[in-house]
């Protein structure tokens, strides 16, 4: 079992993001999947209840599923995260996944990279508004993430949080270093980032034109209309 443990919680994983953000199609999300991944994850901590990264992963889980209302307008258009109205955050779900991630933490997995992730969401959980956000904590957790598990992905989101933390000059340099990268060249995320950072520096043309490619590159009908609109704001 523990041979394959790994490749289990991938898998779940897998599944979540899959309802969380729907790569194809005309819905932002797929609730019935994050339903099935969070069910296949309880289970899974209940088999396996001294295994600290499937409670990490079980609490990422939790903690992500609590935005769900609040991620989709009322035309079913995304909501993303800064501008989410966080009274409609289910706190019985923040509540179960912190909880996971106490226990996560006290079996000596707190720096398995779901447990570092879950950490990562639970500070956006504790936070009641926006500005309340500890983006040093979380710039400082992706660092761990980073070296822990190195990936363009997780490179991306560090500059996010960096960007947040320090200025988006400080994201868009690490951005700026993973355009060459050919594992990203058709993820829309990259661009959509680095024109973010860059309409935050007021470089409004370039922005305009980052958010055009991301809108080329995803598959999400949504998504698109959304990053359209962006790039008309610019």
């Amino acid at each position: 079992m523990g041979a394959r443990l790994a490749s289990v919680l991938e898998a779940i994983y897998l599944i979540f993001n899959e309802g969380y953000a729907a790569t194809a199609g005309d819905d932002w999300m797929r609730p019935a999947l994050c339903e099935d991944a969070l069910r296949l994850g309880r289970i899974l901590g209940e088999l396996t209840p001294r295994e600290p990264e499937v409670h990490g992963l079980v609490a990422l889980m939790e903690i992500q599923a609590s935005r769900s209302r609040a991620r989709v307008g009322p035309s079913g258009e995304p909501v993303l995260l800064l501008d989410q109205d966080r009274a409609q955050w289910d706190y019985v779900l923040v509540g179960r996944g912190l909880a996971a991630l106490e226990r996560a933490e006290k079996l000596g997995g707190a720096r398995g990279p779901y447990a570092l992730q879950a950490a990562i969401a639970a500070c956006h959980a504790r936070a009641r508004t926006p500005g309340e956000t500890d983006w040093g904590r979380i710039a400082a957790l992706y660092n761990a993430l980073s070296q822990l598990a190195p990936s363009p992905v997780v490179e991306l989101n560090r500059a996010v949080a960096l960007g947040m933390a320090f200025g988006p000059a400080a994201g868009l340099e690490i951005v700026d270093g993973l355009t060459a990268d050919s594992s990203l060249k058709s993820y829309h995320l990259l661009p959509s980032v680095r024109g973010d950072l860059l309409a935050k520096l007021g470089r409004f043309d370039e922005a305009r034109a980052e958010f055009e490619r991301a809108a080329s590159l995803t598959r999400n009908a949504r998504e698109r209309e959304v990053l359209l609109e962006r790039a008309a704001a610019c």
